[in-house]
């Protein structure tokens, strides 16, 4: 049954190999929990194929972002990108991403991390697009790049956003950034519930990060994009709002954020 209220899932991997088994049931089980919209961010060269192909069979449903996500960041940076700034370029993307840093897997790779995060910000700046930012254990080293575009038009989201209150009010210092909640505001210990009351109403979006990092009660299996439901009520309650509230300003949040049409689900 639907919800009675629609939800995007701003940030999914559902063209996973993960899903090879059951891509279109769980589809299905995002329809019948409100989740009408998903947004793809890419991560290597070898995602690309299926994550556009996961956009050709869900039209309207499945939108298209294009990066090199800092794992994946090698000595072969230059050339995997250039690859990936093709598909950018040739595919109607909604953003840049996912990028950023991770020192938590790869600080012998910072300084490649580094680079490849100031060239695909360029992208985002010479076509006006969002960047979608990964940050793992690096939440200085990502200010330290962002404050060298303080007079530039970069805006977007720090997806899987699981800092405390200094980070925050260092993303809001940027005014141009969103804050992406997804299953760690479920958890426990997360510390999430003390942050997201003081987050700018105007700036959060939901995610799962599907299949990764899945909501209380499921954390430690797959997540899926239907979890999103279960992120929303977790975050209305946190904000005491309505879910009807929530699902109207997360979803014109990430509709202003990525330059998506308005969109009602139909009945």
């Amino acid at each position: 049954m639907k919800t009675g209220v629609s939800w995007i899932d701003t940030h999914c991997h559902l063209y996973a190999s993960a899903f090879d088994q059951d891509r279109e049931e769980a589809m299905l089980r995002a329809t019948q929990h409100g989740v009408e919209r998903l947004l793809l961010p890419n991560i290597d060269v070898d995602s690309i194929g299926p994550l556009l192909d996961l956009v050709k069979a869900y039209p309207g449903r499945c939108f298209p972002m294009m990066g090199l996500h800092p794992c994946h960041v090698e000595a072969n940076w230059e050339k995997e990108c250039a690859t990936i700034l093709e598909a950018l370029d040739a595919h109607p993307c909604i953003a840049v991403g996912e990028i950023g840093m991770d020192l938590f897997r790869g600080k012998e790779t910072r300084e490649h991390q580094v680079s490849a995060f100031h060239a695909q910000i360029g992208w985002a700046l010479e076509r006006d697009l969002p960047v979608v930012l990964h940050v793992r254990e690096a939440f200085e080293d990502t200010f330290q790049v962002l404050d060298q575009y303080s007079g530039a038009s970069l805006r977007g989201v720090f997806h899987c956003f699981t800092g405390g209150m200094e980070e925050a009010e260092r993303v809001m210092e940027y005014g141009s950034f969103h804050f992406g909640l997804g299953g760690v505001s479920t958890f426990k210990n997360g510390g999430l519930d003390k942050v997201i009351p003081h987050l700018p109403l105007d700036r959060i979006v939901l995610e799962t990060d599907s299949p990764y990092l899945a909501p209380a009660p499921y954390r430690g299996k797959r997540n899926e994009p239907a979890y999103t439901a279960i992120v929303a009520q977790r975050v209305a309650d946190v904000l005491e709002m309505s879910l009807e509230d929530l699902s109207q300003l997360t979803s014109s949040n990430a509709e202003a954020l990525f330059g998506l049409n308005p969109w009602n689900s139909p009945a």
